[in-house]
C-alpha cells in the first residue's frame, strides 16, 4: 500500500497517522479484551455485525435490510438505530431522529457486552449522532468498520442534510475501513461534482480516499448508458471492476444497505476485503434476479427477497398444506428396476398413482444418474402438486432441495433425521425407517414427522431385508409418539391384516410391487385405495 514509516501497526494492520485516532492506548484495549469472559471449548464464536441505521417501515433498506442481509449470510446482526422513517414502496414520508443520548445509551450496550467484530453504519442523520458513533469506536475498537454513507436512497429521496458531510469527512471517513457511497452520495461528499463514467467513478473512488477511508467503493447501479451494473473498489494502490448482469426490475430499494451489510458480514467471517466485495456482490444480484417479479406494494421501487424464499410459498410452488398423518393412507414408493422393466419413466409411474389415489409418493431411484433424477423429481413434483399429493425423496437430500419436494425419507443408515431438519427446515416432511420402538423413540426426539416399519412381510425391494411381522409392527406402533405407515411386502391379498391390527397410530401402508410392479398402476393403485378405505370403514 505504499504506507511510510511513521504509520502505526495495530493486529498485524498498518493504519495512517490520520487513523491513528481511533486506536486507545493499546494496553487499555489489551485490558479491555481480556476482561471478556472466556470462551470454552464447547461454545462457538459466531461472527456478528453490529448496524448503526435509521429503520425503514416498508422493511426494505435500513436496519431490516441489514438484518436480513446478515442473516442470508449466516452472521448476527444487533441494531443501533438512529431515526425511525415512515415510508414504503412510494418513498419516504417522515424521519423521527432517535435522540442523541439515546443512541450513546444503545452503543455502550451493544459495544460493552456483545463486542461486535464488524460496525457497519447506514443513516446518520445529524452530526451530534456521527461524533457519538465515532466516540463509541475508539472506546470499543472493532475489526472493522463499513460506512455507507446513507444521504440519498436510490429512489432519489434526501434522508440526510448536507450538514453532516463535514462531520462524515472529518469524523467518520478517516476511521472507516471501506465506505460504499452509491453516485449521488459521491458526489455528494466531494461538492457535487457529477459522475457519469467509470472513470469518474475511479475519479471519485480516489478523491474520497485522499479524505482518509482506507478502502472506496463506488457503486454504480444507477450509472446512465452501462448496460452492465459496474461498482469500482480503490483500495489506495489499485482500482478493481466488479461488474454483474444489470437486472431488469422495479425491486431495487435497499441494494445499497444490503450490499454494504453483505460486505460487513463477509469481513465478520474472516475474509479479505476484495472477497467480501465481490461474495457481496454476487449475493446482491442473485437476490435481485430472483426477486426480480416478485410484488409488494403499489411504488416504483420495491424491495427485494432477501431470503429468496419468498417465491416458494406461491401456490404453485409450495406445498398446499402442513403435514397430515392421513398422507400416509397409501404412500406410494416407486422403483427404477420396476419401472425399466415395464418400459415406464419416472413420471409416468407417479403420474398413474397419483390419478389412482396414491394419498403421498416417494421417489426411490437408486439407478438414476443425478441430473436425470432432477429433472425427473421436477415432473413429478408438478404432478402431485396439481392433485395436492406431497412428494418425498428417498435419501437424497441434495434432490429434495434443488426441486423443493415436500421432504425426505431416510433409513437407519442413512443422514440422522436431525441433521436432515437442519438442511430443510421446519416445515418440510421427514419420514424415518424403523424397525424397533427404540428406533422409533430416536426418531421422534431427532424431529421426524413419521415413522416408516417394516418389513412386514419379506420382499424382493430390498436385499437382506429383516421382516418384524405384524407383531413387531404392532409393537412399533404402540412405543410410536409419531404416525407409523406399515412397509414391505404388502399387497392386495395382505392388507387387511395390517389394517385391522386396531392401533390409532398406524396410518396406512407403503407400497413398491403391488403397484409399479404390475401392467397398470392407476388400476392396481384405485383398487388398493378401495381396499384400505373398506378395512378402515370396517374397523370403525
Amino acid at each position: 500500500m505504499g504506507y511510510t514509516s511513521s504509520c502505526t501497526l495495530v493486529n498485524n494492520r498498518y493504519l495512517l497517522p490520520s487513523q491513528n485516532a481511533r486506536v486507545l492506548n493499546l494496553k487499555a484495549v489489551q485490558g479491555e479484551q481480556n476482561s471478556r469472559p472466556l470462551i470454552t471449548m464447547s461454545q462457538v464464536k459466531i461472527p456478528h455485525v453490529l448496524t448503526v441505521a435509521g429503520s425503514d417501515s416498508g422493511a426494505g433498506a435500513g436496519i431490516q435490510a441489514d438484518l436480513k442481509a446478515c442473516a442470508a449470510r449466516g452472521v448476527y446482526c444487533s441494531t443501533v438505530i438512529t431515526a425511525v422513517t415512515a415510508q414504503n414502496t412510494v418513498g419516504v414520508q417522515g424521519v423521527n431522529i432517535v435522540p442523541e443520548d439515546f443512541v450513546r445509551e444503545q452503543l455502550e450496550s451493544v459495544l460493552s457486552d456483545m463486542h461486535p467484530d464488524v460496525v457497519k453504519t447506514g443513516m446518520l442523520p445529524s452530526t451530534g449522532i456521527v461524533k457519538i458513533l465515532s466516540q463509541s469506536l475508539r472506546e470499543f475498537p472493532v475489526r472493522a468498520l463499513v460506512v455507507d454513507p446513507v444521504m440519498v436512497s436510490t429512489s432519489g429521496d434526501v434522508l440526510a442534510g448536507p450538514s453532516i458531510l463535514d462531520s462524515f469527512r472529518e469524523e467518520l471517513l478517516p476511521m472507516a475501513d471501506i465506505v460504499t457511497p452509491n453516485l449521488k452520495e459521491a458526489s455528494a461528499l466531494l461538492g457535487g461534482i457529477p459522475l457519469e463514467t467509470v472513470a469518474d467513478m475511479r475519479s471519485a473512488a480516489k478523491s474520497i480516499h485522499d479524505i482518509g477511508a482506507r478502502n472506496v467503493l463506488v457503486k454504480g447501479g444507477d450509472l446512465a448508458d452501462s448496460s452492465d451494473a459496474v461498482d469500482v473498489l480503490f483500495d489506495g494502490k489499485d482500482f478493481y471492476e466488479f461488474r454483474s448482469s444489470r437486472i431488469k426490475t422495479r425491486n431495487t430499494h435497499g441494494t445499497g444497505c444490503t450490499l454494504a451489510s453483505s460486505i460487513a458480514a463477509e469481513l465478520a467471517r474472516g475474509s479479505s476485503l476484495f472477497y467480501a466485495v465481490k461474495t457481496a456482490k454476487r449475493y446482491v444480484e442473485t437476490a435481485l434476479d430472483y426477486s426480480k417479479d416478485i410484488l409488494i406494494g403499489n411504488g416504483r421501487q420495491g424491495p427485494f427477497d432477501h431470503m429468496m424464499k419468498l417465491k416458494n410459498n406461491d401456490m404453485k410452488l409450495s406445498r398446499h398444506r402442513p403435514f397430515d398423518p392421513n398422507d400416509l393412507l397409501l404412500y406410494a414408493v416407486t422403483d427404477s428396476r420396476m419401472n425399466k422393466d415395464w418400459g415406464r419413466s419416472i413420471t409416468d409411474a407417479v403420474k398413474a398413482a397419483v390419478e389412482g389415489g396414491a394419498s403421498i409418493v416417494q421417489l426411490r431411484e437408486k439407478d438414476a444418474d443425478t441430473r436425470d433424477f432432477l429433472d425427473a423429481a421436477k415432473s413429478c413434483l408438478e404432478i402431485c402438486r396439481q392433485h395436492g399429493v406431497p412428494l418425498l425423496i428417498n435419501d437424497r437430500v441434495d434432490i429434495a432441495l434443488a426441486c423443493n419436494a415436500d421432504g425426505v425419507h431416510v433409513g437407519q443408515s442413512d443422514m440422522p433425521a436431525r441433521v436432515v431438519r437442519t438442511l430443510l427446515g421446519p416445515d418440510k416432511i421427514i419420514g424415518v425407517s424403523c424397525k424397533t420402538p427404540e428406533q422409533a423413540h430416536v426418531a421422534w426426539i431427532e424431529g421426524a414427522d413419521y415413522i416408516g416399519c417394516g418389513g412386514v412381510y419379506p420382499t424382493n425391494t430390498k436385499e437382506n431385508n429383516i421382516t418384524v411381522g405384524l407383531d413387531g409392527l404392532k409393537n412399533v406402533c404402540l412405543a410410536s409418539k409419531l404416525p407409523v405407515v406399515a412397509i414391505g411386502g404388502i399387497g392386495m391379498s395382505n392388507v387387511q391384516p395390517v389394517m385391522e391390527l386396531g392401533v390409532p397410530s398406524l396410518k396406512g401402508v407403503a407400497v413398491v410391487s403391488a403397484l409399479f410392479d404390475r401392467e397398470s398402476v392407476l388400476r392396481e393403485t384405485q383398487n388398493l385405495r378401495r381396499v384400505l378405505l373398506d378395512s378402515i370403514t370396517t374397523a370403525k
